[in-house]
């Protein structure tokens, strides 16, 4: 045991002091988004233990239900799903819950509301699990005004209204990636304190990557404009080096690969999925709130992600987010497009 290294690590800045920090710069502040947030840690926490043992504890089987996406859910999700909906509503400060995994929206009984409303994929890219490929949670919080009753409509907003957005990804190390609007800050669990511990501070995506993300397997059902830009990643004609593929098919781990090394994830609309297949609320929208505060973009092929409104709960859309300067590419090529 290292004693003079632990020496060090003694003014760690976890997640519970980095908010309560947060906090403190707004005076008027009742401490309902900290207490929100810590609930969504816990439940962060939980999964992370429960996607460790999942071989151990026979999780893994299918649990013989379709989501309501049509997809098949394995245990872990089912799981996932109910301790995220029982850690918030236990918090005292939601209102309404959108869950990947319901079909319809969860409104909370009135003795245990509050303010927020969280949208969230308690277990997002859960088809990787049996193969150890990371995986992860996705959440976006609104903030709804006081006294008012929720309805439905409160949920369906642009993601640029947001106050909060972020996801923890279970891999080779546990991360926590939060943003409150002012930054982005990435926290890895350390297992023998049960804390997470500030990291990644002030994460700021590259200006420009070299990395593509796409599944290039929908090639032949692209428009012109990804097409195009794919095209030009692999073969380009300005003399550059060609960018590096890399996909791992779990929305997670591929923007957080991208968050910290720059170049561009796109998920576009195909002949098979007019309509994109990533989900608006718990999916393109925090993710692209995220990079957005990291000084990236995200674009769905006609606008900006975080001015879409979605009109259901598990609306879709195309999506294409990362630096700044590779989404711009594509922006140009979809304007092109347009005035053809």
């Amino acid at each position: 045991m290292d004693h003079a290294a632990d020496a060090h690590r003694t003014d760690l800045m976890t997640i519970t002091r980095y908010v309560l920090n947060e906090q403190s710069k707004h005076p008027e502040s009742r401490g309902d988004f900290t207490i929100l947030l810590s609930h969504i840690v816990l439940g962060c926490k939980f999964v992370c233990s429960a996607v460790n043992k999942a071989g151990l504890a026979k999780l893994i089987g299918l649990a013989g239900e379709t989501n309501v996406q049509g997809e098949e859910q394995k245990k872990l999700d089912v799981l996932s799903n109910e301790v995220f909906i029982k850690a918030l509503v236990s918090s005292g400060r939601t209102c309404i819950l959108v869950s990947e995994e319901d079909e319809e929206a969860t409104f909370v009984e009135p003795s245990k509301r509050g303010k927020y409303c969280v949208v969230f994929d308690p277990l997002d890219g859960s088809s990787n699990i049996d193969c150890g490929v990371s995986i992860g949670t996705i959440f976006g919080i609104y903030a709804l005004n006081d006294g008012d009753e929720p309805k439905l409509e409160d949920v369906l907003q642009p993601g640029k209204n947001m106050v909060a957005a972020g996801y923890c990804m279970y891999g080779s190390s546990c991360t926590l990636v939060v943003s409150t609007g002012a930054g982005v800050n990435g926290f890895t669990l350390d297992p023998s304190l049960g804390e997470f511990i500030l990291t990644h501070p002030d994460i700021k995506i590259p200006k420009k990557g070299k990395i593509y993300s796409v599944n290039e397997g929908n090639a032949k059902n692209w428009d012109g404009p990804t097409a195009k830009y794919v095209e030009k990643c692999k073969f380009p004609t300005d003399g550059s080096s060609a960018k590096s593929l890399r996909y791992i098919g779990s929305m997670v781990a591929d923007v957080h690969r991208t968050l910290l090394y720059g170049g561009i994830f796109l998920y576009p609309a195909d002949k098979k999925s007019p309509n994109g297949k990533l989900r608006v609320l718990y999916e393109v929208f925090p993710m692209s709130f995220l990079m957005e505060q990291a000084g990236g973009q995200a674009f769905t092929g006609k606008q900006r992600a975080l001015d879409l409104v979605p009109k259901k709960i598990h609306d879709r859309s195309p999506i294409f987010l990362g630096s700044y300067d590779d989404v711009e590419e594509i922006k140009a090529l979809y304007a092109a497009e347009e005035q053809k």
